[in-house]
């Protein structure tokens, strides 16, 4: 237990009152602001356990998970018999993959507050989670197992005469097919199996052989529309292009990564993005996100949506996939594209980055270059610092500068991060991040925002910001079981 800090009772009733203040910002989604109140009553009171846990709460709504292990270790320095503080701890390890240093913590939980159903149904999450992490690095070790996608063969799924879906033909998607598949979706109807299957293998095949880094360019008089993350939000992600049009040979969409996980809609998502790519090559372009990865397909719900829906043979075709998806793309060899941002050593060339070996990587991990190309989040104060998600960094505006200057660009464009606008420039207007799920998870209130790029000549361009609000959509139970919305 930590030495406890003389406080007078008048003292301890102001930071009280602090509390409760911040409480009511945290009933409103006003996170920032609830983390800076409780701040205040930390420091006016540092004895008290629930004040680091709720602050941990509020950096968990926001995924500093980082940030919210420190609280919860904190309130338990304050007090090693608080439970929430142990809880707080071992959601932040959760969300990060640490699985089995979760279940350590849980298990506390479960030890001090036996009636805790809650606390128990975590723990039980996670030693099935470590347990099946084990199986499959045992069987990893034998060679002779096969690729999911080897062991399908398309041509051997019967499509029923009773299926009333648009079909697709000698493997040709075609726009027909795409419009009917969205309008199923849009129904909430699947689209059969090996329609599903064939879509994914053949951008699986695709993008095998594309460069870690892929070059757009932008025909004159047309233009890029890049949108950041849409988070399975699948009727947010249509009206995007009610609003701004669908992709065609003509007008070019980026999706900077994280297409699945939060939302229930995922696959939906996925599926119609990876069928334009076919349609339209030059048309769709597709950066792999933080969330194209297992560790967090495992935890915020895309495993388990796919599996409810087809199969878990499915979800290891999706995760074989995604490890072919690029890192990043230079649009009018000028705006750098990339999930999360820039990395933790100054000398890193666009030449590096194009030259990664993603494919034989296929997991980022939690360090090293491509880890913090999908991780690392901008900060206003010069130099790096600690990430407070728990992975990766943060990188200041002179880390920026240095960058552009260095591979001879204008500036970068990153998604990663909930913005209230639904966008945000930073480090002198080279560094943007933008984020296209309004109203993220259902709770934040945020709007979204696209960057259209428009060429208007030969080497020129202008960036052209849209924001919207989030649309109605069907409510659906969500997929990511009893870690959904932590």
């Amino acid at each position: 237990m930590a030495a406890t800090i003389q406080v007078s009772e008048e003292i301890a009733a102001k930071a009280n009152l602090i509390k409760e203040e911040a409480n009511k910002l945290f009933a409103n989604k006003k996170y920032e602001e609830a983390i800076e109140k409780y701040t205040e009553a930390i420091d006016l009171n540092p004895n008290v356990a629930p004040y680091y846990a709720n602050r941990a709460f509020c950096n968990t709504k926001l995924e500093n998970y980082g940030l919210a292990i420190e609280d919860g270790e904190k309130a338990i320095e304050v007090d090693p018999k608080y439970a929430k503080g142990y809880y707080r701890r071992g959601v932040g390890k959760y969300a990060l993959s640490r699985f089995k240093e979760a279940a350590k913590d849980f298990r506390i939980v479960v030890k001090l507050a036996p009636n805790d159903k809650d606390a128990r149904g975590k723990l039980e999450d996670c030693e099935k989670i470590v347990q099946r992490l084990a199986f499959e690095a045992a069987i990893a070790g034998d060679h002779d197992v096969k690729r999911a996608s080897d062991t399908i063969n398309v041509q051997d799924m019967l499509v029923e005469d009773s299926y009333d879906g648009a079909r697709i033909d000698d493997g040709q998607v075609t726009k027909e097919f795409i419009d009917d598949m969205i309008d199923r979706f849009l129904k909430q109807k699947k689209i059969h199996k090996r329609y599903a299957y064939e879509i994914i293998l053949q951008c699986q095949k695709y993008f095998t052989q594309q460069p870690s880094m892929v070059d757009v360019d932008i025909p004159v008089g047309q233009k890029l529309t890049i949108c950041g993350d849409v988070h399975g939000q699948f009727y947010d992600f249509m009206n995007i292009f009610k609003l701004n049009g669908r992709p065609s040979e003509t007008h070019a969409y980026l999706f900077n990564g994280d297409f699945v996980d939060r939302g229930t809609f995922s696959l939906e998502i996925i599926l119609t993005l990876f069928a334009y790519k076919l349609l339209y090559p030059k048309g769709m372009y597709l950066t792999r996100g933080n969330h194209e990865t297992d560790d967090m397909n495992k935890v915020y719900g895309f495993e388990d949506e796919v599996k409810a829906k087809f199969s878990d043979t499915m979800f290891k075709i999706f995760s074989e996939t995604f490890v072919t998806l690029p890192l990043a793309h230079l649009v009018q060899k000028k705006i750098f594209v990339v999930h999360g941002g820039l990395s933790s050593r100054d000398d890193v060339t666009l030449d590096e980055i194009r030259a990664i070996d993603r494919i034989k990587k296929g997991q980022p991990g939690q360090e090293g270059l491509m880890c913090e190309l999908l991780w690392a989040d901008p900060h206003p104060l010069p130099g790096r610092r600690p990430s407070a998600r728990g992975v990766g960094q943060r990188f200041g505006p002179d880390v920026t500068d240095h960058f552009c200057k260095l591979n001879n660009i204008d500036m970068i464009i990153r998604s990663h991060e909930v913005k209230q606008e639904g966008y945000q420039i930073e480090h002198n207007g080279k560094c943007v991040t933008i984020f296209s799920a309004p109203n993220y998870c259902d709770s934040v209130g945020n709007k979204g925002a696209y960057i259209n790029v428009i060429c208007d000549k030969e080497g020129e361009y202008k960036l052209d910001y849209v924001q919207f609000d989030a649309v109605d959509h069907p409510k659906v139970q969500p997929y990511s079981n009893r870690f959904r919305g932590f």
